[in-house]
């Protein structure tokens, strides 16, 4: 009895050992720079973007990053968006010396946001994406391609809350604070 148990004890002896490597070796902790980058949100596809302004001019988005910004998708057909865009111009002139920004994105075509943007006085740029811009706006969260859509982000290019229809302007001021 002696001799056919020692295998066994070996055996689970080895097995025992092998499973605490195992577990120290998942569970033991990472670099810290692994773990930041693990956990740490990456700033949002739409810095990546390149549009044009209602004059034609490409911008870069990515300029827009390292202070709070609030994206506005609209279009000039859209009764609502139309609506909101003298108050969001207001608050612009109010965030202008708290370093954020507001910026509109167009779904509709570069005339007739020319033609918008010359009638009404924008605080604020506007920038044309066209029927892309709905694709744009589904990637930061609108699931059913609804306008206005507003995206708040933080200084990091991080999306932080979504406004779908019309915005309440008290709301939205409430959230930049926070921020």
């Amino acid at each position: 009895m002696k001799s056919s148990l020692s295998p066994v004890l070996i055996i689970a002896v080895s097995f025992a050992l092998g499973g605490a490597y195992v577990g120290y070796k998942h569970h033991s902790a990472k670099p810290a720079s692994e773990a930041a980058a693990a956990t740490t949100p990456k700033p949002s596809p739409l810095f990546e973007q390149l549009l044009p302004d209602a004059a034609g001019i490409p911008h870069k988005l990515s300029q827009w990053q390292g202070k709070p910004l609030v994206v506005n998708f609209w279009a000039t057909w859209c009764a609502p968006c139309v609506e909101e865009m003298p108050e969001l111009s207001a608050l612009q002139a109010e965030l202008s010396t708290k370093g954020a920004q507001i910026i509109g994105i167009g779904i509709d075509t570069a005339d007739n946001i020319e033609n918008f943007a010359g009638k009404y006085k924008i605080a604020y740029p506007l920038y044309v994406a066209g029927t892309n811009g709905i694709e744009l706006s589904r990637q930061l969260g609108n699931k059913n391609g609804g306008l206005p859509f507003t995206v708040l982000f933080d200084q990091n290019g991080i999306p932080v809350k979504t406004y779908l229809g019309r915005l309440q302007m008290d709301q939205l001021r409430s959230d930049l604070t926070k921020l």
